[in-house]
């Protein structure tokens, strides 16, 4: 029986180009639950080192689990990757942060010994299954007032938060926005998103055979004067546009977690080890405003200050809402430690799928960041909800244990 919780790491973690959903878009007739498949195929080959069979669970993310994200996902998606049929896997929803609650789910397993690995990810192909597609609210929502109507349409919280903070203005968004944009083409450049990607075979009964290599949502060319003149869909004379906020996409990710001791074991080498994580519920009409409970319920629980932080990945939905999160912990527009190589309004959110991105993304800047020691994951979620992870490089307790002995042999 085990006496205590065992150190959790992130090995490694990959995803698919993401695309435009929509007819136009590259994976307009590709499967779902290819997408995914191939993220975890991609897994087991880039770490030979592990025997399939080690697998403890596959956990995969779907907002919509219907046609070609239904089926427990997680199971069909570990059967057909050849996983042995002894794997085990489900299907796990928390919209926005599916792929995010797949990791803390089955990673809060390994802490405490039901698992010793791990695969965590998510999927949506928002082409065939827009968001809330055969979804049925229940009309005492709105008929007793539990939820604002703003609720259902996220584009309108997005909206309520500019209204909750005036001070957030839309050429703030518009900034943040075009930012954006250009630190991805920036990492785009420089080689650095490039190793996260897997290339996903596509097929069109028109356009044939295809290859996907690189995403299809981002636009390099944005400006802060070109993202003025977009119209506001969500509002007359709104501040919330196509321009400053996360597009429709479709994407799958995925992620290998497993015990500390297992990774020696396996001689695979930790990219992140976790430190904890936490989620919190707010009023749904303003759900962008999530993750800053979320954050503070971390940080209070791990001990760990918002200025100990050197890295912070925070989803994109909408412009205003990571501006939300900044001021409220006083952080500026354009502090470098956020979001270095873009985020979702540049590179797309595939909805559940988008909570291993932003691991995948920290784990790489992790690598490059010796002097960093701690980072943030962190997302609103619809209905009024947030999530928060924290990570702990590696490289950072590798390069304090060396100094420290250099500093005792000098002695």
């Amino acid at each position: 029986m085990p006496g205590q919780l065992r150190d959790v790491v992130f090995v490694d973690g990959v995803r698919t180009p993401f695309g435009r959903a929509g007819e136009k878009g590259m994976y307009a007739q590709t499967r779902a639950d290819d997408l995914v498949v191939r993220c975890i195929r991609e897994l087991l080959d880039r770490n030979p080192a592990l025997p399939p069979e080690r697998v403890d669970e596959v956990a995969v993310a779907a907002s919509t689990q219907t046609g070609d994200q239904g089926l427990t996902i997680g199971r069909t998606a570990a059967l057909l990757a050849g996983l042995p049929p002894s794997v085990p896997g489900f299907a796990i929803d928390r919209m926005c942060a599916g792929a995010m609650t797949a990791v803390t789910t089955t990673a809060s397993g390994i802490a405490f010994g039901a698992y010793d690995v791990a695969i965590a990810g998510g999927v949506e192909h928002m082409g065939h299954h827009p968001m809330g597609s055969g979804a049925d609210p229940n009309p005492r929502f709105v008929a007793e007032k539990i939820v604002d109507p703003a609720a259902l349409v996220m584009g309108r919280t997005a909206e309520n938060l500019h209204d909750r903070f005036p001070h957030l203005t839309r050429r703030r968004a518009d900034a943040f926005a075009a930012a954006s944009q250009h630190k991805l083409a920036q990492a785009y450049a420089d080689g650095k998103i490039q190793p996260g990607l897997v290339t996903m075979a596509t097929r069109h009964t028109e356009r044939g055979w295809g290859l996907a290599t690189t995403d299809e949502p981002p636009r390099p060319e944005t400006t802060v004067e070109g993202l003025a003149g977009l119209r506001t869909p969500f509002r007359p004379h709104g501040r919330v546009s196509a321009g400053n906020a996360a597009g429709l996409n479709d994407g799958a990710t995925a992620c290998l977690l497993m015990a500390a001791d297992v990774a020696t074991e396996l001689g695979l080498s930790p990219r992140m080890r976790l430190v904890g994580y936490a989620f919190a519920g707010v009023d749904p009409e303003v759900m962008g405003v999530g993750p800053v409970p979320a954050t503070e319920k971390l940080l209070a629980r791990t001990g760990v200050a918002i200025d100990d932080i050197g890295l912070f990945e925070i989803n994109e939905a909408f412009a205003v809402q990571v501006l939300a999160f900044l001021d409220h912990f006083g952080i500026a527009d354009d502090d470098p430690r956020v979001n270095p190589w873009g985020g979702a309004i540049a590179v797309g959110h595939p909805l559940a799928s988008s909570g291993v991105r932003l691991m995948t993304q920290l784990a790489a800047q992790f690598a490059e960041r010796p002097d960093v020691r701690y980072g943030l994951t962190a997302m609103c979620v619809g209905l009024g909800q947030g999530g928060a992870v924290l990570w702990e490089n590696p490289a950072f307790a590798m390069t304090s244990e060396g100094a420290a002995v250099t500093e005792g042999a000098a002695a």
